[in-house]
């Protein structure tokens, strides 16, 4: 089989859109799709086919890539597309979508005579962007010279947790991945939070954790997107990032683990969306600590300096 494919996208937001450019890039044949049509037409200027409708740009395709919000809309999505999909098919599922709903997914794509692949991905807009995201993949050993191509155009490494997609085995490493990232990420905008409260300088606290155990990238980056204002346009959004956790949570649950700090961690970011914080950065969490009147700024102070770092690489 050529290593040069027609590969469909479906879903064009913060991952889609450069997931579709990276692919353009490797030399395979995009066809893009997203329900808000505009946010997927500056895809066409990158050589990418931006289609109307999902049958339309799954017609023709040797891999069908899924990254939508959660399991419901890639299910709704791959039904819109059923008329024009063909047995043997290659379905790669890349939305975050809990452990039901893979099994639903995988079952759908038995449906309908499709090669069934579960693949989240680890990492966020400039990974994605940079072609660096890290697959975690699961799905029959027969076909992988299809999908490789795909994951090496996007990421740069593949981890194979599996034989079948339906077991899910992808998704409950992206769900333990993601339960530490959001447990860091509310963790350092609490650490400000309580800085801002009791009014230390929070590069008195960077400074007593520099060099030492207690001290990482992850939580100069988030920080520093919190103490300079800089949350929008997000690497991975508040109202994402709240979906995820409540699946980590419900995951525990089904298996008999209680994850409180999990749980508080969903709550916390559902405040922070529904304080209007939405569509800004995950760090935004941090807000969820104050009143709806209270902390609507950034958290910038004197000594910020020392809070900067990386700002990407979560999820």
């Amino acid at each position: 089989m050529t290593d040069k494919l027609t590969v469909s996208v479906l879903g064009t937001g913060i991952m889609g859109a450069a997931m579709a450019r990276n692919l353009v890039r490797a030399g395979h044949t995009v066809r893009a799709w997203n329900r808000t049509h505009a946010k997927a037409e500056p895809l066409a200027a990158d050589d990418a086919y931006v289609a109307d409708s999902p049958a339309e740009a799954v017609r023709g395709a040797d891999v069908v890539l899924t990254i939508l919000y959660d399991g419901a809309a890639a299910r709704d999505v791959i039904r819109e597309a059923a008329p024009a999909l063909s047995p043997g098919t290659v379905w790669v599922q890349s939305t975050t979508a809990g452990l039901e709903a893979v099994a639903d997914l995988a079952a759908l794509a038995a449906e309908h005579g499709l090669v069934f692949y579960d693949a989240p991905v680890l990492g966020t807009r400039q990974p994605a962007e940079a072609g660096q995201l890290t697959v975690l993949a699961a799905g029959p050993v027969a076909g992988r010279e299809t999908v490789t191509p795909v994951f090496d155009a996007v990421g740069a490494r593949t981890v194979w947790t599996g034989e079948d997609g339906a077991t899910g085995t992808a998704t409950r490493l992206k769900l333990v991945a993601n339960s530490w990232v959001l447990a860091a990420t509310n963790a350092a905008g609490e650490v400000l939070a309580l800085s801002q409260a009791l009014g230390v300088d929070p590069g008195s606290f960077f400074e007593i954790i520099e060099g030492g155990p207690l001290d990482m990238g992850y939580l100069r980056a988030k920080s520093a997107l919190i103490l300079d204002g800089g949350l929008s346009p997000a690497s991975f959004a508040v109202s994402t990032a709240a979906k995820d956790a409540h699946l980590i949570v419900e995951a525990g649950r089904q298996h008999g683990v209680r994850l409180d700090v999990a749980a508080a961690g969903a709550a916390r970011l559902t405040r922070a969306a529904a304080q209007g914080h939405a569509d800004e950065d995950m760090a935004a969490a941090y807000f969820a600590s104050f009143d709806e009147t209270e902390g609507t700024g950034s958290a910038k102070t004197e000594g910020t300096g020392s809070a900067k770092g990386e700002r990407d690489g979560e999820g």
